[in-house]
């Protein structure tokens, strides 16, 4: 059996830039994502729940992972979007939302997504902007409860949504109206 060649080869990322329904809102919005998956990684208890995580003792973060066409989509790009639509430089914390579980994180697959994630969190550094951006290899990904997939999409009219992800997504139409989907 032969792949099509119309088909591209999809790749993966996994950031966490505080609550996960800001991030999978913005990615969905972006050219050549695929997927978005919602979920918890980086801490001790394996399949953890929704409300273990809040208690911010598991360890974990709210990530996604995306799959995304680097046909369409460089890792690199990727990355810009992640620190332009949250703040990297506040630690364990995004807005009102408090906790190691909000850690601004990306959980590298790979050598050529680490040195890329260095040198982008390097620049910034240089820059004169204090990242606190973790930067670990990817360690087992758990996705969260279904109903926290597609969330925004699926609940508009709920009050977080409504404050936190419209100016995230408004920047992201600014800065990479290019990379919309």
């Amino acid at each position: 059996m032969t792949q099509d060649a119309t088909i591209p080869t999809l790749e993966r990322a996994i950031v966490g830039g505080g609550c996960f329904w800001c991030t999978e809102a913005v990615f969905l919005a972006v050219r050549g994502v695929a997927r978005v998956t919602s979920g918890y990684a980086g801490g001790l208890r394996p399949n953890p729940s929704y409300e273990q995580i809040c208690t911010g003792v598991t360890g974990h973060a709210e990530v996604i992972a995306i799959e995304y066409d680097p046909t369409q989509l460089d890792y690199a790009t990727l990355l810009d979007i992640f620190f332009a639509t949250h703040d990297p430089t506040t630690l364990n914390r995004q807005g009102n939302d408090r906790g190691t579980q909000y850690r601004s994180v990306i959980f590298y697959l790979n050598a050529e997504q680490q040195q890329i994630a260095a040198a982008k969190i390097a620049d910034l550094i240089a820059q004169g902007i204090a990242v606190v951006t973790e930067l670990s290899p990817a360690p087992t990904f758990y996705p969260a409860e279904d109903y926290h997939q597609n969330y925004f999409a699926k609940n508009p009219a709920q009050g977080y949504c409504n404050f936190v992800i419209p100016p995230k997504l408004n920047k992201l139409r600014q800065v990479f109206a290019q990379h919309l989907a």
